[in-house]
């Protein structure tokens, strides 16, 4: 043998030395951890959706040993302290929130942290956040520079508006969204910037406010009514939890009332009876979710040097029902790669 060839055989005999010297070790630290399970408190906003599912198959597949606390919202934020302050008292290994709110009232904005009402110490990975740099949650995608790190799970927002001109081009899109929610008023200032570049101006109305300043239901319907009279020609529904619990009952049905069809940005809105929309598929999320929060528990990652990423494989959705009752067909090219899904049950 000679000297290069000596050098490629011992270089690889040391490569898979170290390969099962780590799985050793990983074996080896999952063994140890057999009889005290990971603690994770995990806190959602709205009850448990496909992303939780994915997220404890992912650990299980992984013979991950976890303990789960889970916390729910309820859609009312005002529950948050008393979970903080469970947190402080039960000392998880992780914290997982599930959305902008949650994630907010966590570990609160980073120009804004306040160690008395916020985690500072304990890892955070996040899930379904929209726009973690514009809400305020990381500075910088590369790196949050403190206790938190996660997962994005909203397409860019230039590729749903091109998404949504290739089923059925247009020169205005509505939109609704809930003006206290901080990621959908973001989201519709990304929604301006891009319809300035590519073209489009955009119809917006937020949800009333009730004399409390709480955001109500009430007269939801009228806003779509408004939207189709100011002749969009399609209803974009971003990211917003509270649209969400109306998208179903009260604002989808006033669209197809109306004519207008929708776009989804997310799966819930798609399931909801979306037209069309371009969204991350749930249970994908919580998987990469969970692989986020493995590399915390068990490679001992700090939450600084995980940078936030999203998913790089998305889903054109269409139901056919509603294209059919809109006389809105899909284009040719697309029945080559789109999801035909079907209407949710009434």
């Amino acid at each position: 043998m000679d000297k290069h060839g000596w050098h490629s055989w011992f270089g690889t005999a040391l490569l898979a030395v170290l390969l099962v010297v780590a799985d050793a070790a990983y074996a080896q630290a999952q063994a140890v951890r057999a009889d005290k399970p990971y603690r994770i408190y995990a806190i959602t906003y709205r009850g448990m959706t496909d992303i939780e599912k994915g997220f404890q198959e992912y650990l299980k597949s992984r013979k991950i040993p976890v303990e789960i606390t889970w916390r729910d919202l309820n859609l009312d934020a005002s529950r948050l302290p008393g979970f903080i302050e469970e947190i402080r008292a039960t000392k998880p290994d992780l914290v997982y929130t599930w959305g902008t709110t949650v994630t907010l009232g966590v570990v609160g904005a980073y120009d804004a942290i306040d160690p008395k009402r916020h985690i500072v110490n304990t890892p955070v990975v996040f899930t379904l956040v929209a726009a973690p740099v514009a809400a305020k949650i990381v500075r910088d995608l590369k790196s949050s520079g403190r206790n938190v790190t996660g997962v994005s799970f909203l397409v860019p927002t230039e590729t749903q508006f091109r998404a949504m001109a290739s089923y059925r081009p247009f020169q205005t899109v509505g939109v609704i969204y809930t003006p206290t929610e901080k990621n959908s008023v973001a989201l519709v200032g990304e929604m301006r910037e891009v319809g300035r570049k590519l073209g489009f101006t955009t119809v917006e109305r937020p949800f009333h406010l009730d004399a409390n300043g709480k955001v109500t239901a009430e007269g939801a319907a009228e806003l779509v009514r408004q939207i189709k009279a100011a002749k969009a020609q399609w209803l974009y529904l971003p990211p917003d939890s509270f649209l969400g619990t109306q998208s179903k009952d009260v604002i989808i049905p006033a669209a197809m009332a109306a004519g207008l069809p929708t776009f989804g940005s997310t799966e819930q809105m798609m399931e909801n009876g979306a037209l069309s929309g371009l969204v991350s598929r749930y249970y994908n999320l919580g998987q990469f979710t969970a692989y986020r929060a493995e590399q915390m528990l068990v490679e001992k990652k700090a939450p600084k040097d995980i940078p936030i990423e999203t998913l790089t494989r998305f889903s054109y959705q269409i139901r056919m029902e509603a294209a059919h009752k809109l006389k809105l067909l899909p284009p040719l090219p697309m029945f080559n790669y789109a999801e035909f899904i079907s209407t949710p049950d009434s």
